[in-house]
């Protein structure tokens, strides 16, 4: 469990990122929220990395977490569309991000001396 905080994190900190670089075509300020938060999450992935999870998990799952929730927030927020389109898009990438997962689970772990 320590592992997937740092990767929650991540994903919070780069939806709040994306959603307020669409705040600073109003607002100048929040771009300072942008580099924080892009920088934060970049911080909180190599964390979980460090943490033991595996980089095509780890990036799978906060790349298609970060989709979906900027997607859902952005029509809420902003007002912007979610069509019926989107929202399979959205189902297929979490779909296939949970392939992923459930194939690495299953995969053989090579020795520490194994790797480069």
């Amino acid at each position: 469990m320590k592992k997937w905080l740092p990767l929650l994190a991540a994903i919070l900190l780069e939806v709040a990122a994306t959603l307020s670089l669409r705040a600073a075509l109003d607002a100048p300020a929040w771009y300072v929220v942008v580099a924080i938060g892009y920088l934060g999450a970049f911080a909180s992935l190599s964390s979980g990395l460090r943490a033991g999870l595996g980089i095509g998990v780890a990036y799978g799952v906060w790349a298609a977490s970060g989709v979906a929730l900027t997607a859902v927030l952005a029509t809420a927020i902003f007002g912007d569309p979610l069509t019926v389109t989107m929202g399979l898009g959205i189902v297929l990438v979490i779909a296939g991000v949970l392939c992923v997962e459930l194939g690495s689970q299953h995969a053989p772990r090579p020795e520490e001396g194994e790797r480069a």
